[in-house]
């Protein structure tokens, strides 16, 4: 085994550092609050996992063995899973931090505009596009998810935040996935896709990153709320 090979596994612990280190910071209390966010975590990783391996099979993307450790679970790479277990922690510990940092600045109404025009362009996009399976189950499954959330209306008081988390997350995730792409560790296949690229990321994945980000927080904040245990 070569050191290529622990590419994605570095990729991955070296993300997951800084938020690990500062969960336990008085504040913040991050690590109090994980009871919420496993489960989350556990729901989310379940249905993209499974989109994964389907995705796979059918030759949509593939993982390039040269960097990877080589130990698969379900034909999947092992760094594969730990991708849906760090990011969902990294990104949410964002967005722990702007709950504290900023409290009192809040946009809600704006941001229930910015949803409504994007749940529109979600699912005009999964429409035009339904013959590229993943640019259509991308968007199909967040015009979904996210039509559920909007209209739902219980999540308007975290849009703020939400949308803060996303943009922020966007610095680490354009190095951590222009890396994935790049070397390619994922190879994509464009026929099944817009073919549009940001640097070397396909912009299909920012929408499944907003997907897998929306999913955590709306759970997340709703097993908080509940304190069901």
């Amino acid at each position: 085994m070569e050191f290529k090979n622990f590419t994605y596994l570095l990729l991955m612990l070296g993300s997951v550092i800084v938020p690990v280190i500062y969960s336990f910071e008085s504040e913040v209390r991050y690590y109090s609050k994980l009871k919420y966010l496993f489960p989350a975590i556990i729901f989310s990783g379940a249905i993209f996992i499974l989109w994964d391996i389907r995705f796979e099979e059918l030759g949509i993307w593939q993982f390039n063995p040269e960097y990877v450790t080589g130990i698969y679970i379900l034909n999947l790479p092992v760094e594969e899973w730990l991708f849906f277990l760090v990011i969902p922690y990294c990104c949410v510990f964002i967005y722990e931090i702007l709950k504290v940092k900023l409290p009192h600045f809040d946009k809600n109404n704006l941001f229930v505009a910015v949803s409504l025009m994007l749940l529109v362009a979600f699912v005009l996009l999964a429409y035009f596009e339904r013959r590229k399976l993943y640019t259509f189950f991308t968007f199909f499954l967040l015009s979904i998810y996210f039509g559920y959330t909007v209209f739902r209306n219980r999540f308007k008081p975290h849009y703020t935040k939400f949308y803060l988390a996303y943009l922020i997350s966007l610095i680490p995730f354009l190095i951590v996935n222009g890396v994935l792409t790049a070397l390619p560790v994922v190879e994509y296949n464009d026929v099944q896709n817009l073919g549009i690229r940001v640097f070397t990321i396909p912009i299909e994945d920012f929408a499944y990153f907003f997907l897998l980000l929306l999913m955590n927080v709306t759970i997340y904040e709703y097993l908080k709320q509940r304190r069901l245990y």
